[in-house]
């Protein structure tokens, strides 16, 4: 198991913004977290990641608890994260971003490195507007800039927030497809993301929160066949 998430408790001062929160991700895996808004679904990518601190319960990566580490120890060790804003640097150009996210590999094989001509391949318009400040890029390039950029600390894990907010279906579909090449190329994910149709798409396995907890968990097939799960976690 890549990731196993045991009994999580976070709290926004006295408010239990998650409850027990319990899951895994395999090896390889894509799995959604779906959810109305306000559910938890942020929360808990922000308390693996370590920039919400849980206060109890278990994030076991690799076989290693980093449950109250830093933030920088969870990225070193294999977890990349991109937030839904986005933060990308806008007074720096594309490739000047993409450097922000090196990490030292040392020791894996050169073919499973992200490395910026491997971005370049997957992101080819970067490669044409690597000088470009990305203040002055779109949305959509900005979206791709901030998974490329998690992607140069060659994760393990990426957990993306909201990936296709507020894009375009053309620039939807374009995220949704480099997705699955990250996902192809060795890297697990994942994914929470308001579009079902596209959480779907991607997804091996669904975790559906109510407020501040797990409702449900299956396949994607099995959710499907599930209506009364659909209309009670979800706005689809």
């Amino acid at each position: 198991m890549l990731l196993e998430i045991k009994n999580l408790n976070t709290f926004y001062g006295s408010s239990h913004a998650l409850q027990d929160i319990s899951m895994h991700i395999g090896e390889g895996e894509i799995v959604a977290l779906l959810g109305r808004n306000g559910m938890g679904k942020s929360t808990t990518l922000k308390s693996i990641i370590g920039l919400e601190p849980p206060k109890s319960g278990q994030v076991i990566f690799n076989q290693t608890d980093v449950r109250g580490l830093p933030p920088f120890k969870i990225a070193q060790a294999g977890i990349g994260y991109v937030p839904e804003d986005r933060q990308v640097f806008g007074g720096l150009s594309i490739e000047e971003n993409l450097r922000m996210g090196i990490k030292d590999v040392g020791g894996k094989a050169a073919e499973e490195v992200w490395t910026l001509e491997r971005i370049y391949t997957h992101f080819p318009f970067m490669a044409k507007k690597k000088a470009l400040k990305a203040r002055f890029t779109s949305g959509g390039e900005q979206q791709m800039l901030s998974i490329a950029r998690a992607l140069m600390g060659n994760p393990s894990l990426l957990l993306i927030d909201e990936p296709t907010e507020g894009l375009a279906p053309l620039i939807v579909k374009e995220v949704r497809d480099i997705l699955a090449e990250i996902n192809a190329a060795g890297v697990s994910v994942l994914l929470v993301e308001h579009n079902y149709k596209v959480a779907t798409s991607l997804a091996h396995r669904v975790y559906l929160m109510g407020k501040a907890h797990i409702g449900y968990e299956g396949t994607v097939a099995e959710l499907e066949a599930n209506p009364e799960a659909r209309s009670k976690y979800l706005e689809v």
